[in-house]
């Protein structure tokens, strides 16, 4: 039971939540994310993906701030998925002390910037706007442990799918986790850059 072997934060705030039984996707992923592979996760709506992406973004920072840089990246399409994950977030770090920061376009990039200086540990954000921090020194990587994208399909277009390969060429070390419904060809070419012995689970 992949739930049992989390920590136990977490196990409290799903029983809370009421989730007691994981998803076929879950009970295949989760074990494999807490080995530090590099993954593609692709598997149907409403499989569980982006409460696995949760749970093992929490589960690899141990449920608890640490220094001020981010320890966890989650890249999303746009604003309202951003918002969206961020509220879903929340619903896990109410009771610890993780920091989550929310950055999309329509934010000034200095606000962005000095927010993220005060010290947060999981930084949510679009590939355009991540890139952008980037390159103004806005964001330091050198704590960074795991980088998710959720919904990648998004990635199949060109700016993004740039804007990405830019971010990544300077991270080092560090888990890639890539959640999408089916795996594209554009998707697979990651492997060539930052997806090094990446593993495929699929449902």
């Amino acid at each position: 039971m992949p739930f049992k072997k989390l920590h136990s934060d977490i196990q409290d705030k799903l029983e809370f939540l009421e989730i007691i039984t994981p998803t076929p996707f879950q009970s295949k992923s989760i074990p494999v994310i807490k080995s530090g592979a590099n993954l593609f996760c692709t598997a149907p709506k409403n499989s569980g993906k982006t409460t696995t992406l949760i749970l093992t973004t929490l589960q690899k920072l141990k449920c608890e701030a640490v220094g001020n840089a981010p320890r966890a990246v989650v890249l999303v399409e746009n604003k309202e998925r951003a918002l969206e994950l961020y509220d879903a977030f929340l619903e896990y770090t109410k009771h610890n002390s993780l920091r989550v920061y929310v950055g999309y376009e329509q934010l000034h990039i200095d606000v962005q910037k000095s927010e993220i200086f005060m010290g947060i540990d999981i930084l949510i954000s679009t590939p355009k706007t991540m890139n952008k921090l980037f390159l103004l020194n806005g964001v330091s990587i050198s704590q960074l442990k795991i980088f998710s994208i959720d919904d990648a399909e998004f990635l199949i277009q060109k700016l993004t799918y740039t804007a990405l390969i830019s971010i990544t060429q300077s991270i080092k070390k560090c888990q890639f986790v890539i959640y999408s419904e089916k795996m594209h060809p554009k998707l697979k070419r990651f492997e060539s850059y930052f997806m090094e012995h990446s593993k495929i689970i699929s449902i």
